[in-house]
């Protein structure tokens, strides 16, 4: 089998050490090479790290929309396309190269979740499972037909980067399992009920701030859908206050009545905060200009207080 990869993240990485066991990779696409870290140093994306310690062609275009990356595309004769987290839409000249079109690894239960951030918004959400959709690509956003779908569950304190790491694995066996059954038209493809549809759109740094006046559960879950990116966040005395770690405090706390946001108790096993309803813990947290800190620490520094309002 001929195979081509498109890719770009961590969560894809796994995919593409199961492709390159069963198929011919005659490349990997990945996006172009990122400034990262405090020096903006050009950094390679996690695939293609991967993909040349594999010994793969790389090809990091700029732009997907020409006919020249189109005809590329076609001069690789792959049977088949493997796409995972690549970051863009590819347009039809690309869908339509390989024999068997692009088959896709989205990380929802399609047709939930459609979009960017499929993981965040599922744990922001308070779903209590996800998944890998194998999906026919089409020119929409995550609209192609399915073939199959493979749950599970998410864990009550799993963040999205936890996930992520699950659902990378998880995508890796269902390329060994269903894809030479894709391409030798042993599965079917079913049209998506876009009534059921539910939208993941891409995130930004605001999507990190904390709402206190929810629910301590939806404040948690905010907490861990937004880790590590873009964080949640909320303001302390003026400055940054990051929430890195937290759980749904005690159930006795369910009858506090101070305003939302405000610190209830700060010791050494957590710094209660008051939510719209019950109290949100915070086990480790990073205040603006220092470093990541656990609450013990976040305490006897007096970053954190008793009394202290937060988010105003």
């Amino acid at each position: 089998m001929r195979a081509l990869f498109f890719g770009t993240p961590a969560i894809a990485v796994p995919a593409l050490s199961a492709l390159a066991e069963i198929a011919d990779v005659r490349a990997v696409i990945c996006q172009p090479d990122r400034p990262a870290g405090r020096g903006l140093t050009l950094s390679p994306p996690a695939v293609k790290v991967r993909a040349l310690e594999l010994g793969l062609h790389v090809e990091q275009p700029l732009k997907v929309r020409t006919p020249e990356f189109a005809e590329l595309i076609r001069s690789f004769q792959a049977d088949v396309a493997l796409v995972i987290a690549y970051g863009r839409i590819l347009p039809p000249a690309v869908l339509e190269a390989p024999t068997h079109g692009c088959i896709n690894l989205h990380a929802s239960l399609l047709p939930k979740y459609r979009g960017a951030a499929p993981i965040t918004w599922a744990i922001v959400r308070g779903e209590s499972e996800t998944g890998i959709s194998v999906m026919k690509m089409d020119e929409g956003m995550d609209t192609g037909p399915v073939f199959i779908t493979t749950a599970i569950p998410i864990g009550a304190e799993t963040t999205a980067e936890e996930l992520g790491t699950e659902l990378g694995l998880l995508a890796a066996t269902l390329v060994g399992r269903d894809l030479p059954r894709i391409v030798r038209g042993e599965l079917t493809a079913i049209p998506q009920d876009s009534a059921a549809m539910t939208l993941a759109p891409i995130l930004d740094k605001e999507h990190g701030r904390i709402d206190f006046t929810a629910p301590a559960r939806v404040v948690h879950d905010h907490v861990r859908g937004m880790t590590p990116w873009p964080g949640a966040f909320t303001l302390a005395s003026g400055k940054t206050l990051k929430i890195l770690e937290s759980r749904v405090g005690p159930a006795s706390d369910s009858t506090i009545t101070a305003p939302p946001g405000t610190v209830v108790r700060a010791t050494k096993q957590g710094i209660d905060i008051a939510c719209g309803e019950g109290t949100l813990r915070v086990l480790r947290a990073q205040l603006e200009g220092r470093k990541a800190l656990g609450a013990a620490e976040l305490v006897g520094g007096r970053a954190l207080h008793e009394g202290q309002l937060l988010g105003a």
